[in-house]
């Protein structure tokens, strides 16, 4: 009698299980993390994390190169199998949205009222996407080298001038001690030229397009504000404070750190690895060229593709992503911004009097978005040709009045993106 009890208390078991495990539906997700160890790691717990959470849904996480990620989502959405869950660097997301790739992302928005703007996906007034983290640029610079050329540390409140800026970079190379006053990471002519470089054409008042119509770049990237920018671009190669477009992708790496350069023009996720080795670097806001100091904002983000049928699924596992413990995870392990005040205080590099502290302020205060436009794809990629173009020594006001006409065809072929 016993005998059979236990019997039968394990099939009842075993198929309780087997119910269980019939139950939960699957919901495939790609991440663009490929061959980053760290960033997979995290990314895998998170999933782990979800998938022991509950009983409904099990996410399925496959990861494909940065490099093809992009391509890789462009293909599947053509060919119709588009994974549920996807991950979208955030100025690219309006076009997925307005291409039909994306659909409304159905979380309580009041969960993330406490997010740094750049982290939030809007397109044609609806959120499509939100970020774990965010990104943000500063100037390099060593507290020895500020005290060496004798410079004033400039603060949020009080930037460098455009005039100060330039002194400083006269002053450093005048002192013969660097190889050059600044480095850009010229050689990097991908998505980050017009996220690193636009914020100085929109200081100088000027613009990749205009953003109240979206219609037309005439005007804002060739008007006066964007002349005067080109000049001041190609003005830091030919009178030699940057390296070209030519820059070793090595120097770029080790430059600052080994004393190269003065100054360098960098993202947070440098910092953590220039930290272990300059003592003294400090992180320095944006120069003011006359119409505010800025840089730019909004990184990779979570959202679910138009086809998934299980968006609330989809819509659980983000909403448990985005817990503050896993916002300063990543923050510790690689650096980056993390998208909650709260999550901040729980890092080790963001919190009061951290290290990185400044970059969580530059990020809220002097962010802009690149252009919110399904465009954007295109724009991005004509920008970076023109400056690329112009810091070669191409004339700037014909350079300027070409890449207005490429931009310009491109809205007019795609009937406006939907403004």
């Amino acid at each position: 009698m016993r005998k059979t009890s236990i019997f039968a208390t394990a099939l009842l078991a075993s198929v309780s299980l087997s119910h269980a495990a019939l139950a939960q539906t699957e919901l495939s997700m790609w991440y663009h993390g490929a061959g980053n160890e760290v960033e997979s790691k995290l990314i895998n717990q998170i999933v782990d994390d979800f998938n022991a959470s509950q009983e409904d849904w099990e996410v399925v996480l496959e990861s494909f190169p940065q490099g093809s990620y992009n391509d890789s989502i462009v293909a599947a959405a053509l060919a119709g199998n588009l994974p549920d869950i996807i991950d979208v660097d955030g100025p690219i997301m309006p076009n997925w949205a307005w291409s039909g790739y994306m659909q409304p992302l159905p979380i309580d928005e009041s969960a993330i009222a406490d997010f740094l703007p750049g982290t939030k996906g809007y397109w044609d007034g609806k959120l499509y996407s939100i970020g774990l983290w965010d990104a943000a640029v500063a100037l390099y610079a060593r507290e020895s080298t500020l005290e060496e050329l004798g410079l004033r540390r400039p603060t949020l409140d009080e930037p460098w001038t455009s005039d100060e800026f330039m002194a400083a970079l006269k002053a450093a190379k005048d002192s013969g001690n660097y190889k050059f006053a600044l480095d850009l990471g010229m050689n990097d002519q991908g998505e980050w030229y017009p996220y690193a470089f636009a914020p100085f054409l929109w200081s100088y008042g000027g613009g990749i397009v205009d953003r109240e119509t979206y219609q037309t770049a005439e005007g804002v990237l060739n008007g006066d504000a964007g002349l005067a920018f080109g000049e001041w671009w190609q003005s830091l190669f030919t009178e030699g404070y940057a390296p070209g477009t030519s820059e070793d992708p090595a120097d770029q790496q080790r430059g600052f750190i080994e004393g190269d350069f003065a100054f360098q023009w960098n993202g947070n996720w440098r910092a953590v690895a220039t930290l272990d080795e300059v003592d003294d670097v400090v992180f320095l806001p944006a120069p003011d060229f006359g119409e505010g100091n800025k840089i730019g904002g909004g990184s990779w983000q979570f959202g679910i593709s138009a086809t998934s049928e299980h968006a609330d699924g989809a819509a659980q596992f983000i909403e448990f992503a985005l817990q503050d413990e896993y916002l300063a995870a990543f923050s510790d392990a690689i650096g980056l911004i993390p998208s909650t005040p709260s999550a901040a205080k729980m890092t080790k590099n963001y919190a009061e009097g951290g290290p990185l502290e400044a970059f969580f302020a530059l990020s809220e205060e002097q962010a802009v978005l690149r252009p919110v436009t399904p465009g954007y794809v295109v724009q991005s990629k004509v920008f970076t040709k023109t400056l690329a173009d112009i810091a070669n020594g191409a004339d700037v006001a014909d350079t300027l009045d070409a890449a207005v006409d490429e931009i310009d065809a491109d809205i007019e072929k795609n009937s406006g993106y939907g403004h």
